[in-house]
């Protein structure tokens, strides 16, 4: 279990030697208010929601928007304060998703109001009403804590407890009711584990505990089998952090490791067509020092290379990033805050503008990996209204609306996955960008082909008229434009 110092030296003593990004691929974001920016998540209107981790305020519940410019311009957007979290709940650490209507479910948390309790207290945010709702927890939980959360391919949440047997629930959001799932058939518990969505809809973890066992869980059986050895460890024995997976567009998982003090971590790639896995490079030392990925986060760019964020294990501060891109880790640039960032500190969310948004409790940069997508990668629009008003609300149908891979990943505590479509709408004239807030898509399978996939989206009412074009983007990867008229 991890202590509340994983917050860092201190929140307050981050803060206060906060940097400007000296690398050339990150770009620090304008006016960051006096926060802690820890968890990310990206709203179906294009804005992203980010958690004040620094408790600063007397309060863990309060949370900020980051709205992109007129250019869609992350690092030029603009804040502004949300509704704080119901009275009492302010969580560090915690399960969390996007829902299919758009809100926002946040989930337990390994700390409450700064104080370490494994909490099962829940909400729910409407970014529409912006208001939090409490949310009870399912039936006969105590705890939640900082476990697992995701979406299965049909848009169903999925939330486990992080430390009691191995109790798993599913969430109706329209009346914030729970389902508990009985007799899974999962060998460990979730303490520590990730979740990764597969093409064929099942749910990869690695275990913590069971190591160097891996698991699946079928959906249409609601039962857990095993997936096999990741043939190195990929866990810390002594703390049993495990490290981020994610799902490469290749049809790769790209698991890296959590290792012992002075041990260099392992990585593991599991083949989602093969069903097998394979050791991947171990990561190497960077000054004699070893590194690893305990508690740590990663993600999918869209060239499809994977960046992962490590540190000298377990818990040590001097950050360094590699990118992997199938075949070799090469270590690239941080951001300024890297050499006093621990791996745990940082946080990935994908972008639409194709970037990456990066957090460590100290700054918010915008990371832009080199290289582009496949055009096999892009949704495509095959029906979408030539005329759209602002204030109406429309159906968009295509393929690949929910993308390669989930996006972001994280050991455990963290969630943001990005597997949905958002709509941008351009105005020719005056090339302003805006975001249509998406709900209800059809699908969150990965990797689907042709499939038939679509969404509805509310065109804002403020929008400017005239000649436009509309894509649908995914985890950073646009479809061809359609021309539009809004009036």
């Amino acid at each position: 279990m991890k202590m509340l110092k994983k917050l860092g030296i201190s929140l307050l003593a981050l803060l206060a030697f906060a940097g400007i990004a000296g690398a050339q691929k990150w770009t620090p974001v304008n006016n960051l208010p006096n926060i802690g920016p820890g968890a990310m998540a990206l709203l179906t209107d294009g804005r992203v929601i980010i958690h004040d981790e620094s408790g600063n305020s007397g309060t863990w519940g309060n949370w900020w928007t980051l709205t992109p410019d007129n250019k869609g311009n992350y690092a030029t957007g603009t804040w502004k304060q949300v509704a704080t979290m119901p009275a009492g709940y302010g969580p560090l650490y915690f399960g969390a998703v996007v829902l299919p209507d758009g809100r926002y479910v946040v989930e337990g948390g390994e700390y409450l109001n700064g104080k370490s309790t494994w909490t099962n207290e829940g909400a729910i945010y409407d970014p529409v009403k912006n208001k939090w709702t409490k949310v009870n927890p399912p039936p006969g939980w105590s705890m939640i804590g900082d476990a697992q959360a995701i979406l299965l391919a049909d848009g169903t949440y999925t939330q486990a407890d992080c430390c009691e047997g191995v109790n798993q629930a599913y969430f109706n959001p329209k009346t914030l009711k729970w389902t508990n799932l009985v007799n899974t058939g999962k060998i460990d518990r979730f303490d520590e584990e990730g979740w990764g969505l597969l093409p064929n809809g099942d749910i990869l973890t690695v275990d913590a505990i069971q190591a160097p066992n891996s698991e699946v869980f079928n959906p249409a059986t609601k039962k857990w089998t095993k997936a096999g050895s990741t043939i190195v460890r990929l866990e810390d024995p002594g703390s049993q952090e495990v490290g981020p997976l994610v799902l490469r567009p290749d049809g790769t998982v790209f698991a890296a490791g959590a290792a012992p003090a002075g041990t260099p971590g392992h990585t593991s790639i599991y083949n989602t067509k093969t069903k097998k896995w394979k050791p991947g490079p171990d990561f190497p030392k960077v000054n004699g020092v070893a590194l690893a990925c305990d508690d740590a986060p990663s993600a999918v760019e869209i060239s499809g290379n994977v960046i992962v964020m490590t540190g000298p294990p377990v818990f040590g501060t001097g950050a360094v990033f590699f990118e992997w891109n199938g075949k070799n880790l090469t270590k690239i640039p941080g951001p300024s805050t890297a050499s006093g960032d621990g791996a745990y500190y940082g946080h990935f969310l994908e972008l639409p503008s194709g970037q990456l948004l990066f957090s460590d409790f100290t700054l918010v940069d915008v990371f832009t990996p080199k290289g582009t997508y496949n055009k096999a990668w892009q949704p495509t629009i095959t029906s979408v209204p030539s005329t759209i008003t602002h204030g109406k609300s429309y159906v968009v149908k295509g393929t690949q609306f929910s993308g390669f891979t989930t996006g972001a990943a994280y050991g455990d505590d963290f969630q943001d996955s990005t597997n949905y479509a958002l709509v941008r709408i351009t105005n020719t004239a005056s090339g302003h960008v805006v975001y249509a807030r998406t709900t209800n898509p059809s699908s969150y399978a990965v990797q689907s082909g042709s499939k038939a996939e679509s969404t509805n989206f509310a065109v804002p009412t403020g929008i400017e008229t005239g000649a436009s074009t509309l894509e649908v983007v995914t985890n950073g990867i646009p479809s061809a434009p359609a021309s539009v008229t809004v009036d």
